[in-house]
């Protein structure tokens, strides 16, 4: 049976991400604990040595993927022992691992970041309080590492700590995210849709023919960035819209009520040059009374 491509995305791609075993065991929802065990019984490939260093990539996230995925399911360990050797000799399951990573690894090439408590009170200027720090651990912003924070995305939290530096409160921040989040959920689920449409061709719940996998997998692996380029796209022309529409409003606000003071004070002018004639009148009046 000839061999499918392995589960890294083509050479024109991007260099593949790279993690430490604690990236990897967040990642992926793991434990340092289980990549060890998992390794220890042959499910998991060795890191590469750099120095005392082990790095993986994402053939360890996707592998892991599927391991968590077969144990939901209920398969035992010693059941995917077989499996794993099965794909690791070459059978039609290595078409999973390639279909895995090009359908589930990480969209986002940044690095997970640990920042300790002070250094978050010096970002966001002393606004990051214990109410708001529960709150973006809530939505994921931001995880508890024992006495630091990690935070997946350090350009995100960068960006926040700028806008609260602008004086946007912190709070009414994290309220927005909370309320898009939905959107963002149901914008990400259409594009997943579109690339994984790509196996709709095929019989569902059956593997594509094994000669069909390496056309498939580029395939998927062109459209994610495509994907990505069309969030973008219509992110900003939804900003320019939410934009262009507040600011009518806000220019519309300010000439009604320019012209709403246009309407009432020549009224004020004509009863204060009324009145004066009147305080002339009574001052002609008073030596009378005397």
């Amino acid at each position: 049976m000839p061999k499918t491509p392995s589960s890294a995305p083509p050479a024109s791609s991007a260099s593949p991400n790279e993690y430490t075993v604690d990236e990897l065991a967040r990642v992926t929802d793991s434990t340092v604990r289980n990549v060890r065990a998992y390794q220890d019984r042959g499910l998991l490939a060795p890191p590469e040595k750099r120095g005392r260093v082990g790095v993986y990539d994402d053939t360890h996230v996707s592998r892991l993927k599927l391991i968590n995925h077969l144990l939901a399911r209920g398969y035992t360990l010693a059941n995917i022992q077989d499996l794993i050797k099965a794909v690791d000799e070459g059978h039609d399951l290595r078409s999973i691992l390639g279909l895995e990573t090009a359908i589930g690894s990480r969209w986002s090439r940044e690095r997970p970041r640990k920042y300790s408590l002070v250094e978050l009170l010096q970002m966001f200027g002393g606004n990051a309080s214990p109410g708001t720090l529960s709150k973006a651990v809530d939505l994921g912003l931001i995880d508890r590492n024992g006495l630091s924070f990690v935070a997946n995305s350090p350009a995100a939290l960068s960006a926040g700590a700028t806008m609260v530096h602008e004086g946007i409160p912190l709070a009414d921040l994290l309220e927005a995210v909370r309320i898009s989040r939905p959107h963002f959920n149901a914008v990400a689920k259409a594009m997943v849709d579109l690339v994984v449409r790509q196996l709709d061709r095929y019989e569902a719940g059956a593997l594509p023919p094994p000669a069909d996998v390496p056309a498939l997998v580029e395939a998927i692996w062109r459209v994610r960035p495509l994907a990505m380029v069309l969030v973008e796209t219509e992110m900003n022309r939804a900003l320019e819209e939410a934009s262009g529409d507040y600011l009518g409003d806000r220019v519309a606000g300010i000439m009604e009520k320019l012209g709403s003071t246009h309407e009432t004070t020549p009224t004020a002018s004509a009863n204060s040059a009324g009145a004066e004639p009147a305080r002339a009148v009574s001052a002609k009046k008073s030596p009378a009374r005397k």
